[in-house]
């Protein structure tokens, strides 16, 4: 993990972590519990293409998903008390990486294979997961991803079989947020 930043209260909160992890939930409650406004990035551009993400990948290949996916992160790091959920592949870009550290109090919320297969393996709207075998997929995803989750992140949260609030509750009290 990196040092933490300055002040969790001056920053955008931006939660990291894989598909089925919890960031859109977890990040919904936590700024409720903030009165902060809350961001889907995978959400927002959806709403801004006018087409799912699958749509997205359908027509430009992940390679266009990510580009979309960079831009958008770039416009929408200047509000200092958003709480943004990331995508699950944002932090794949150094581009991305160094804007969310320089900009943001970063937290990655970690689940293990096993919770991300049982929240994941009846959604066929993911399109990483339109594979032969999609537990395996995740497993390598997870792999791939979690060093990068981990150098990236002010902190980390196990979300494990917690209920959302209790998850938001280990984050506010990390933060000293009340």
């Amino acid at each position: 993990m990196t040092t933490p930043p300055l002040d969790p209260n001056s920053q955008p909160i931006a939660l990291i972590g894989m598909m089925g992890s919890g960031k859109s939930t977890v990040g919904k409650r936590l700024a409720r519990a903030l009165n902060r406004p809350f961001l889907d990035a995978d959400s927002e551009l959806e709403r801004r293409c006018g087409v799912p993400i699958q749509t997205i990948f359908e027509l430009e290949g992940e390679e266009g998903f990510r580009q979309r996916e960079s831009e958008l992160l770039r416009g929408l790091i200047g509000s200092p008390d958003l709480v943004l959920a990331t995508g699950g592949g944002a932090v794949l870009r150094p581009e991305n990486q160094a804007h969310l550290r320089q900009h943001c109090c970063v937290i990655y919320l970690q689940a293990s294979l096993q919770d991300l297969w049982m929240r994941l393996r009846h959604d066929r709207s993911r399109p990483l997961l339109k594979a032969a075998d999609p537990k395996a997929r995740i497993a390598e995803l997870l792999r791939f991803r979690e060093p990068i989750y981990q150098s990236l992140a002010h902190y980390a949260v196990p979300t494990g079989r917690q209920a959302p609030e209790r998850v938001v509750q280990d984050i506010m009290r990390m933060l000293d947020l009340r």
